[in-house]
């Protein structure tokens, strides 16, 4: 559907001023086919109005609605956060010319008790509120408006009211003149050419919207009884070509994810859609909905498809995993404060392990490569002393810290944390691997992930948007141990991996699929991963020595200059990797750094290198087993047509 923009410029602050009464009335003739649908309806909905009359200054106007306000003081909002973020982003600092006025068209009586609430007094039952807003950030948090579309999240873009939570909602939606935008959303369709509705504020906050001349496919998912369909909407400076290669393998990936699960969840509207904006401006970004997913990437399909399809994998598997498998810390989601939950090692983290494996088990990843992966997994836990300082569920709860927030100050994070996602799919292999080992495959993750969502997941909500069973971690132990069949190794393994520091030792259970766990460099000394760059008189450390390396033993730390290693000058960074590449492990050198401007001397005691690498026994010239075999196929292939 084609919408075309019907009004001039948004007013200026000056012209408001003196002209509010014609403006609310232009807003309500617009809105008059929507209301009048709505009249039927209780509660009235909310009616939201998006324009743009100047989206090459990355302007949007939003027009709203209130109506069958109660008596009392009418509390609006900006979020501060939003769905499937966990730390606080001030979406209020984009927002001005902000005016508030009664059915009339007279303003009203407006205060500010914080940076992100309006409080309107003195209204009759109804108000008005019109604002602009600027946005140019592409990704999966905040808004972006030009001249070639409106890339929108909900929390970035819309003001809402307290109170109205239980409101319905219809948003209408219209383009800049002369351009010729589509909408692409889980929003509901409407009664009217551009408009789009919501049962509720949770729902409308997590439903995103692509507003322009987007590319689309569709395919029916055939494999279960409802078909449900599913939608590619796609803004990118690509070819139709690539985009239909990369469809279809978005299509095996959809395929191949309800396998793990045996069926899809009920998506409403029975449409799932994938909201994708691919252009060299736009920051690298996925973000799960209920029943769609914002992939946002400045790389193209022809250049990243792989890396693409990944995103789109991970973010998929969150329609079970996180949107309807959720955390009671997470539901319903708190559109003003940081969301902390202690499971997002498995809201994320086992996202992480089977979006991976799912691309794999699609055929659109060769063994390889999904071997490097694990690897690459393993060494980061492995090797971070972070994993000494906090447990998988403390670096959960982390995450408000951590997610999109940048510190301005210097921080310990390099030393104290361990990306959730990291450590959640650490033990998610470890959990598949270990229920695979104990029961000869009867038993492996897609059965656990399936009882959490026959009990936590497919029950569904109250109404679309909400969550009825949320799990809480107590819930996750206990079935471990019914899926197991044995209670203490539930208990043991959440103590020990999940509340604990410890690490599954997966050199015997990759064994049982023919893999080899070994060290890339036996041998070679290491003195801890620290990155130097060149610098005049020496080489300077530019991160964080890691807790515990021998060159944080040694006294080495952030900024400081080094001179010598062994007694060789350093004069440029490589010259102290030569230095530590002709030692052994064990070996004692001596290290000289300055230190604000301060002549420093310490000992390295160097170790070896702790990077593993996972082969195939094939491939480092033993036997693969019949056995063997068979447990790595049951692991890794499709488990269905």
């Amino acid at each position: 559907m084609t919408t075309r923009c019907v009004e001039g410029p948004f007013p200026t602050r000056a012209s408001l001023t003196h002209g509010v009464r014609p403006l609310i009335a232009l807003l309500w003739f617009l809105a008059m086919p929507a209301l009048a649908s709505a009249q039927a309806l209780t509660p009235t909905p909310v009616q939201y109005r998006l324009s743009f009359s100047a989206p090459e200054h990355r302007l949007m106007e939003v027009a709203i609605l209130f109506p069958d306000v109660p008596a009392g003081p009418l509390e609006l909002r900006m979020s501060r956060s939003s769905p499937g973020r966990y730390a606080l982003h001030e979406f209020a600092k984009n927002v001005f010319d902000v005016r508030v006025t009664d059915a009339g068209g007279d303003p009203l009586t407006v205060t500010r008790p914080d940076p992100y609430a309006w409080i309107v007094n003195g209204h009759a039952g109804t108000v008005w509120v019109t604002y602009r807003i600027f946005g140019d950030r592409i990704d999966g948090t905040y808004l972006a408006i030009d001249s070639t579309h409106a890339h929108i999240n909900m929390p970035a873009a819309l003001m809402w009211a307290r109170g109205f939570d239980d409101r319905p909602v219809t948003i209408q939606f219209v383009a800049p003149g002369g351009a010729d935008w589509r909408v692409g959303t889980q929003l509901l369709p409407g009664d009217e050419a551009g408009t789009f509705t919501a049962p509720n504020l949770q729902y409308l906050m997590d439903s995103p919207t692509e507003f322009s001349d987007f590319s689309l496919r569709t395919f029916t998912m055939e494999d279960a009884p409802a078909s449900p369909v599913v939608r590619l909407v796609v803004h990118h400076a690509g070819t139709d070509a690539d985009l239909d290669g990369f469809a279809a393998d978005v299509e095996r990936i959809v395929h191949e994810a309800r396998h793990v699960f045996g069926e899809y969840p009920s998506f409403d509207g029975n449409t799932y859609t994938f909201i994708a904006d691919y252009l060299p401006w736009a920051n690298g970004d996925g973000m799960e909905h209920r029943n769609s997913t914002i992939l946002t990437s400045a790389s193209s399909i022809r250049t990243n498809r792989e890396g693409l399809l990944d995103t789109a994998a991970h973010e998929f598997f969150h329609a079970w995993n996180v949107e309807r498998i959720r955390p009671r810390s997470l539901e319903p989601f708190d559109f003003e404060r940081a969301n902390m939950s202690g499971e997002l090692w498995l809201a994320e983290g086992f996202t992480s392990y089977y979006g991976p494996l799912i691309i794999h088990r699609a055929g659109l990843r060769d063994t390889g490569d999904y071997l490097a992966g694990l690897a690459a997994n393993i060494n980061r836990v492995r090797m971070s002393p972070g994993r000494d300082v906090r447990s998988a569920e403390e670096m959960s709860r982390f995450a408000p810290f951590v997610d999109a927030a940048a510190p301005i100050d210097r921080t310990s994070i390099d030393n104290t944390f361990i990306s959730y996602y990291t450590w959640g799919a650490a033990i998610g292999l470890g959990l598949d691997l270990t229920l695979r080992d104990r029961t000869d495959g009867r038993i492996t993750l897609d059965d656990y992930m399936r009882a959490l969502w026959e009990a936590h997941g497919k029950p569904g909500g109250r109404a679309p948007g909400y969550v009825d069973r949320p799990y809480t971690m107590a819930d996750l132990q206990r079935t471990l141990a019914a899926v197991s069949g044995d209670a203490g190794f539930a208990d043991d393994f959440f103590a020990r991996y999940i509340q604990g520091h410890e690490v599954v030792d997966y050199e015997p259970l990759l064994a049982r699929a023919g893999l080899l766990l070994r060290r890339v460099s036996p041998g070679r000394a290491f003195a801890g991963l620290i990155r130097l760059q060149d610098a005049q008189g020496g080489a300077r450390v530019a991160d964080p020595v890691p807790f515990n390396s021998p060159a944080f033993l040694a006294g080495l730390e952030r900024d400081d200059l080094i001179l010598e290693v062994a007694g060789q000058g350093v004069t440029r960074a490589a010259d102290f990797g030569q230095a530590i590449d002709g030692r052994a492990p064990g070996d004692e050198v001596s290290i000289v750094f300055e230190r604000r401007g301060q002549r420093v001397t310490g000992i390295l005691r160097l170790t070896e290198r702790p990077e593993i690498e996972i082969v195939r026994a094939e491939d480092a010239g033993q036997t693969l087993t019949a056995d063997q075999r068979q447990f790595r196929d049951s692991w890794l292939t499709s488990p269905g047509p």
